[in-house]
């Protein structure tokens, strides 16, 4: 089956912060971690970028362009884990007091901010 994502590339402010971030987080969700590549065990990758070409300014979800990226989990242990442990790894808890619900009653997820304000999604998906 052909991955529906080749890869992803985000452009960060400081490298080696993002590395941190992003690999604790998706390493838990069973990516392997290369310096600025992550990748998923379908081939797929995310690359993390500090690029002379950006412009240095904040990232800010709410402009036009990507609102966020959403990842799966069929562990809801490890949805609870990652909500407890995600502030120790730089990101910050989204609608907390909505957890595990801010998407709806239907939709089980945890919402996260990295410290330079990337929005994540985990989502939890039926295992079966």
């Amino acid at each position: 089956m052909t991955r529906a994502l080749h890869h992803l590339d985000l452009w960060v402010s400081d490298l080696p912060r993002a590395e941190a971030e992003w690999g604790w987080l998706l390493g838990l969700l069973d990516w392997e971690h290369d310096g600025p590549t992550l990748t998923h065990p379908d081939g797929t990758y995310l690359y993390l970028e500090h690029s002379p070409d950006q412009r240095d300014v904040p990232h800010d979800r709410l402009r036009p362009g990507v609102n966020h990226l959403a990842f799966t989990t069929d562990d809801r242990a490890l949805l609870d884990r990652m909500r407890a442990e995600s502030s120790g790894h730089g990101w910050h808890e989204l609608f907390a007091d909505h957890y595990p619900h801010a998407g709806g009653e239907q939709h089980t997820a945890l919402y996260l901010q990295s410290s330079e304000g990337f929005e994540v999604e985990v989502v939890l998906v039926d295992a079966g």
